[in-house]
């Protein structure tokens, strides 16, 4: 019983102080620069606005007219509204909890990821929304003109509409949307620093959520699934399966427009540089295929072990500043206390992180 108890309050688990959350996006700021550069007139001018409206939205926050309120465990609060191609947050009301589908694709898909991301997190882990006190989930759709993002701002998922050359709409993907409400998970639990190591497992835990959250909608084993993050998000013309591969960090794209997928699996090819926010984007895909493989060591079904295993590493056990060492000893440690030491979860997670060089 005890042993039970105990167990439940990890997955139950939520930090009393919220942390202000930096604006996440999901494309990373390389590949809209590779735009600016190598993209037609249009493709640059399109690139250069979205570069300068993100920096402009982290300079400042848009009033948010949420009403304050929490639902019963279980019960969803969703709320979608139309931008209408403005930069005014939050937009006209056009679909809220209960509704009937839309005519619009982009404010059904946004309402239905919504559900499906939350619906992973209080079935899996009893987690009652972003802040596990019922928080709505508010989206924004048709956000700018053309705008080739998607966005949690600490209070609020935001998509834009993409140009529809290089990026369709942002609320095609489920795991992009997934991705983006696990900042907001973050923001309340570990609240990872949007810098260095520490931003680039913020980054990861968004993308191993978003895997997840495809995945389980999808009934997917490990190997069933394709461990693309983006799939889809792409245009045909683009060459490339997505925006990052958590399988191959480093094979998502290789575009004459887009450029190559900078993203290294290893910490010897780590980035160390200063754009990206100390490289955010681009080192996550380190911890990213240490979940993919240990989750494939591990078999079945992700969420069931490894995503518990991580999910309880990023509510209870990391603070602000982890970095990859911290990240993996929290998750081996985890691994032993719920499987047992030397199980066969516990040796796949160690031996995941040895692959990508952060345990030796």
């Amino acid at each position: 019983m005890a042993r039970n108890q105990q167990k439940s309050s990890r997955l139950n688990c939520n930090h009393s102080t919220q942390t202000r959350c930096p604006i996440c996006c999901v494309i990373p700021p390389h590949m809209l620069e590779n735009v600016a550069v190598n993209g037609t007139e249009q493709q640059r001018n399109w690139a250069f606005h979205t570069l300068n409206l993100s920096a402009q939205l982290r300079g400042r926050r848009d009033i948010i007219g949420n009403i304050s309120f929490a639902p019963s465990p279980g019960e969803k609060s969703r709320t979608v509204y139309d931008a209408k191609n403005l930069q005014q947050l939050p937009g006209t009301i056009v679909r809220s909890e209960g509704d009937p589908p839309s005519n619009d694709e982009a404010v059904d898909e946004a309402y239905d990821a919504a559900g499906a991301t939350y619906d992973l997190f209080y079935e899996l882990f009893e987690r009652n929304s972003i802040d596990n006190k019922g928080l709505r989930l508010d989206s924004t759709v048709h956000y700018g003109v053309k705008y080739e993002n998607a966005f949690w701002n600490g209070d609020q998922m935001v998509y834009g509409d993409g140009d529809g050359e290089l990026f369709d709409r942002f609320t095609k993907c489920i795991d992009v949307i997934a991705h983006e409400l696990t900042h907001g998970i973050t923001q309340y639990e570990a609240a990872l620093i949007y810098y260095g190591e520490p931003g680039a497992l913020n980054e990861s835990f968004s993308d191993v959520f978003g895997a997840l959250v495809k995945q389980r909608v999808k009934n997917q084993t490990v190997e069933e699934a394709d461990w693309i993050i983006g799939e889809g998000l792409l245009m045909p013309n683009v060459k490339g399966t997505g925006i990052r591969s958590m399988k191959e960090p480093g094979t998502a794209y290789d575009d004459p427009v887009l450029g190559k997928d900078p993203q290294p699996g290893h910490v010897k090819d780590q980035y160390t540089g200063w754009a990206d926010n100390g490289g955010v984007h681009i080192n996550s895909g380190i911890p990213n295929r240490a979940f993919y493989l240990a989750a494939m060591e591990i078999g079945g079904y992700a969420w069931e072990k490894a995503g518990k295993i991580w999910y309880i590493a990023l509510c209870d056990r990391l603070r602000a500043k982890a970095d990859f060492k911290k990240a993996a000893d929290v998750t081996v440690q985890i691994a032993s206390e719920l499987y047992g030491d030397g199980s066969r979860e516990h040796q796949a997670v160690q031996k995941a992180w040895q692959q990508v060089g952060v345990l030796s």
